[in-house]
């Protein structure tokens, strides 16, 4: 295959307008998806959980896997994994140091789960692959309707806990001290952690969810100490990776992931230097870690 056919394997634009009137639905569900990824990505980031995204991810994955296998729904098997994944986490590691060796164990049995359905499973080879890559391509109405419920649902409830949540994520001992419920909120948050992997997995799928729930958030940490601009910032960018990466996969024959994770990295990238410039020329003050950046205690 010479460059000019791989170029336009990935970007082909031809009819491009007629295409882009059939996906209406799959641009409604990736804003949604991008919305609900920036707000859950900024405690991702606080609580240091980064490695728990890709744990979760690769459960929800075996659970995805599953009812592939016996016929059921993919998105609910998805869910399933994801929560139990998620609870798991919330109930059994409660020090940094236990989360992560438990995290350690459940990535490669999750992932060895996942390709053991994979094997069985006598269906289209596209199947398979749309769970590790992504493929949001046809969504129907019933099924924007329905995930939009379940993203609205969990947004609601973020923000309910939200100010909780940002002191508990901040400074736990204080927190608690002062008769916040640290432990509560810790698993509802793990559980509203996995229900937003289990749905990102439909755009990204789930060898690359940190694309949507890691990097803008990570990206925004990088231009600003505001914890209120943290989360703009954060949505904004996720909603463009993917949305964008829709918009640009209508247009090859390769699947949503490479471009979604692609725009996302671009923008960390691009933020990242301007953070760099910013600091360097004492225009943004010192540059503060992560977790500091985001502090903002009732």
């Amino acid at each position: 295959m010479d460059f000019d056919s791989i170029l336009r394997s990935i970007f082909n634009f031809d009819n491009y307008g007629e295409l882009l009137a059939l996906v209406q639905n799959s641009v409604w569900a990736g804003a949604l998806l991008g919305l609900l990824g920036g707000l859950m990505g900024t405690f991702v980031m606080k609580r240091d959980l980064a490695f728990a995204v890709h744990g979760i991810s690769e459960l929800s994955f075996a659970g995805a896997a599953f009812a592939l296998l016996i016929g059921g729904d993919i998105v609910f098997g998805s869910l399933i994994g994801s929560v139990l994944a998620a609870l798991l986490l919330g109930l059994m590691g409660v020090r940094a140091r236990d989360k992560n060796s438990i995290i350690g164990v459940i990535m490669p049995f999750g992932l060895g789960l996942g390709i053991l359905f994979l094997s069985l499973y006598e269906g289209r080879a596209s199947n398979k692959f749309g769970l590790l890559t992504g493929q949001i391509v046809s969504v129907d109405t019933v099924q924007l309707q329905v995930l939009a419920t379940a993203a609205m649902v969990v947004m609601i409830a973020l923000v309910a806990i939200w100010r909780p949540l940002t002191f508990a994520s901040v400074d736990p001992e204080v927190a608690a001290a002062r008769g916040v419920p640290v432990r509560t909120l810790g698993i509802g948050f793990m559980v509203l952690l996995g229900i937003s992997v289990a749905l990102s997995i439909q755009v990204v799928g789930a060898l690359l969810v940190l694309a949507l729930l890691i990097t803008p958030a990570a990206a925004a940490l990088r231009v600003t100490s505001s914890p209120r601009l943290v989360v703009i910032l954060s949505v904004a960018f996720a909603v463009t990776a993917t949305v964008g990466g829709i918009m640009l996969a209508l247009g090859g024959r390769i699947p949503i992931s490479p471009y979604v994770t692609t725009l996302s990295f671009l923008i960390y990238v691009v933020c990242r230097i301007i953070g760099g410039v910013r600091a360097g020329r004492g225009l943004n003050g010192r540059v503060l870690p992560p977790e500091a950046a985001t502090a903002e205690v009732a």
